[in-house]
């Protein structure tokens, strides 16, 4: 029997987040991306045990809580999912602000509760609005978030040369309208939104060189977003889904996607510093995205986003296994 992994479980806008309060051990002495290594490189077991099936599922998705070594920092996070270890995650940066004032990682009063998360791609801040004791929505301001192409075209089998955009908001994304390849977010079924995703996905990253101007490790395409063609201005919100990893999909309206639109946006003057934009995931859920801040990181122009939505509790783990246990190791069906 290996030792106890406790969770506390909680989703925001229906995509899952298992944050993982302790069970998994770290050697002492890493920086955060040191230990992201680690666990991808030599003890990945842990991720296939949290998210794979018994006890998760394709499109399972965790956080582990660690100590930061950024000083300004609450605490760190390393980010799981079906294929590995993400660099940014705004739906668990909202679920985790609502953890850590509820949990005691910060200092719980009325009104809005910095919680300064460190993560992969760089230090979040979010705050926590609470009432009356009642910890509610949460807003955080993203890394500085870019565009790195415009316009681009890559070469499919199936659809032919597609136009797209490829966008930073602390992983990187192509995103188009998914009109453009004949799918409707209203109508075409999520199996096939996902292929089309994974074929766009694999050409981009055979044509197209993915590189952060400063950390070789956020260096990767992380996914694609479909959206409705719309740009969720005055109200409106704009549909979108995001497909990443390995086929997996965001229930949420993928926070650091929200993201990356904007970045995009404002590379195309279609949205400026202080408006305010919607955008909403094949659940109904909705994030709101405004543009707070402007800079440069290394050639490219940066927004800083700032992006607010809610996540909710709905239970806690103890995980454990069997040694004669065949299948604890963890599998996937699909």
């Amino acid at each position: 029997m290996i030792q106890p992994i406790h969770t506390i479980e909680m989703h925001t806008g229906g995509e899952p987040l298992r944050i993982v309060r302790d069970g998994v051990p770290l050697p002492d002495g890493m920086t955060l991306l040191e230990r992201r290594r680690y666990l991808r490189d030599q003890a990945d077991h842990y991720r296939k045990f949290l998210m794979f099936e018994p006890r998760g599922h394709r499109d399972m998705y965790g956080a582990i809580l660690v100590p930061p070594d950024d000083n300004d920092a609450d605490f760190g996070v390393i980010f799981l999912h079906n294929e590995g270890y993400s660099t940014m995650c705004g739906h668990a940066i909202i679920a985790l602000g609502r953890y850590a004032v509820d949990s005691g990682l910060v200092k719980k009063q009325d009104g809005e509760v910095p919680v300064n998360i460190q993560c992969p791609c760089g230090l979040v801040r979010a705050r926590v609005h609470v009432t009356n004791g009642q910890s509610g929505a949460v807003s955080f301001h993203s890394v500085p978030s870019f565009a790195l192409r415009l316009n681009q075209f890559v070469d499919t089998r199936d659809y032919g040369p597609v136009e797209l955009d490829i966008g930073y908001g602390g992983a990187f994304y192509g995103i188009l309208d998914a009109g453009s390849l004949g799918l409707d977010l209203g109508a075409t079924p999520t199996t096939k939104l996902v292929e089309a995703a994974d074929h766009l996905s694999q050409a981009i990253r055979e044509q197209i060189n993915i590189e952060h101007p400063t950390e070789p490790d956020l260096s990767y395409l992380y996914g694609i977003i479909f959206t409705d063609g719309q740009d969720g201005r005055g109200g409106s919100p704009s549909t979108n889904i995001c497909v990443f990893a390995d086929g997996q999909v965001d229930r949420s309206p993928t926070g650091s996607g929200v993201t990356a639109r904007l970045a995009v946006a404002a590379a195309h003057r279609r949205a400026e510093p202080g408006e305010t934009f919607q955008f909403e995931s094949i659940t109904g859920a909705v994030f709101s995205g405004t543009i707070v801040g402007t800079g440069k990181l290394d050639r490219y122009s940066t927004v800083t986003v700032e992006v607010s939505g809610r996540a909710h509790y709905c239970g806690k783990s103890e995980f454990t296994m069997e040694n004669d246990d065949m299948l604890a190791g963890g599998f996937l069906i699909r």
